[in-house]
């Protein structure tokens, strides 16, 4: 088996690996990702899906009710989706299409993260307004809703910007 690259083949990145190898890197940290997301996804699933056993919940009002049913759905898709690039794998599993397998699952994190962030937003605002009120849950929503856009968002264009000038 040979190891040399073909110019055709390398990075400009210098890595000076194989398209077969940057697909496999490529996959690994995809899997890395999701293994961070994936948890905390399910632990927030895991969350919301016992709130409606406890006491208190007989005490939402319908508002309550519907961002709560929302996010349970969110949640639930977040962890559905976390876990599809695995299914994928499987069932992509020898047909050498590790580029598709990376493209596809490089999208689904993407649209992961998205609907976590949302997620994520929903939880805040709900709890503050169960404890605090209206306007305190609007509040905390938007301020976790502003947050996910800064640092999920605006931080990675102003890195890639930044490296796109260098």
């Amino acid at each position: 088996m040979s190891t040399s690259v073909s110019s055709a083949d390398a990075q400009e990145d210098g890595r000076n690996e194989t398209s077969t190898e940057r697909g496999d890197r490529n996959w690994t940290e995809i899997l890395q990702e999701l293994r961070v997301i994936q948890t905390g996804t399910q632990i927030l699933t895991g969350f919301l899906l016992t709130l409606a056993f406890q006491q208190r919940f007989s005490e939402l009002d319908d508002y309550q009710v519907r961002i709560y049913l929302a996010l349970v759905s969110a949640a639930v898709l977040a962890t559905a989706l976390a876990v599809s690039p695995v299914s994928l794998h499987r069932a992509l599993f020898g047909k050498k299409a590790k580029p598709e397998l990376v493209t596809a699952s490089d999208r689904l994190l993407k649209v992961t993260l998205f609907v976590v962030s949302l997620t994520i937003a929903g939880t805040a605002m709900l709890i503050f307004d169960v404890v605090a009120g209206r306007t305190a849950g609007a509040v905390a929503g938007g301020t976790a809703a502003f947050l996910a856009i800064a640092l999920w968002l605006v931080m990675p264009t102003i890195v890639r910007r930044k490296l796109s000038n260098e």
